[in-house]
């Protein structure tokens, strides 16, 4: 293995990738045939003594694709109206570049080279987003096509929950259920939970074995 000098913690911590919690709300479960109704994402950064705290959240209301399909059980579920006059909905390729560019602009600035995707159920949010990124012929898609951190699995280590919700109380953060199943809320509240996690785990890790590794 060679050994990479990566300039900054955030680069060591996860062998250069930058977390980037990205939430999706959609038209039923399959990836190439449901729409993607509203897409959010927040950047992780880190302070000097190594923990992590969301920066910012980036979001947009999607135009579903031509011919894509929409459960209305999956409306009921999420509540959006596709066809609402104020959704301000942008068609995918726009709202995908949009969203794109700043994410990349935090991989830079973070010395790492490339974005893994951070979901609750992350699988389903990266199939989503990937179906999407293929669908418009996106070339540099900046998230890594297939790795993940899942907070499922985190949570279900860290407090024994594995629905959003129950975890984040557990966790000692605050829960609106009224704003809960649109893309932001669930962003920024994944977002709190992750680096609560981690955080966590580096308290109890105070020798940092990730630092000035071979990666």
């Amino acid at each position: 293995m060679s050994t990479i000098n990566y300039n900054s913690a955030m680069a060591q911590r996860f062998r250069g990738y930058l977390p980037v919690v990205v939430d999706v709300e959609t038209g039923g479960f399959n990836a190439t045939q449901d729409a993607l109704l509203e897409i959010a994402a927040t950047t992780i950064g880190m302070d000097d003594q190594g923990m992590l705290y969301p920066v910012e959240t980036h979001a947009f209301h999607l135009t579903p694709f031509e011919g894509a399909n929409i459960d209305p059980k999956a409306l009921e579920f999420n509540g959006i109206d596709p066809d609402h006059p104020f959704r301000d909905a942008r068609q995918e390729a726009e709202a995908l570049n949009l969203l794109f560019t700043p994410i990349r602009r935090a991989i830079k600035a973070s010395g790492c080279k490339r974005a893994i995707l951070v979901g609750h159920n992350a699988f389903f949010d990266l199939g989503f987003l990937n179906a999407a990124v293929e669908r418009c012929g996106i070339k540099r898609n900046p998230f890594h096509p297939f790795s993940t951190f899942d907070t499922v699995s985190l949570a279900g280590v860290a407090y024994g929950q594995t629905v959003l919700a129950r975890a984040a109380q557990f966790a000692g953060l605050d829960w609106d259920s009224t704003q809960a199943h649109s893309a932001i809320y669930d962003t920024e509240q994944t977002a709190r939970l992750f680096c609560t996690i981690i955080n966590r785990w580096q308290q109890l890790s105070p020798d940092r074995p990730w630092e000035n590794r071979e990666v």
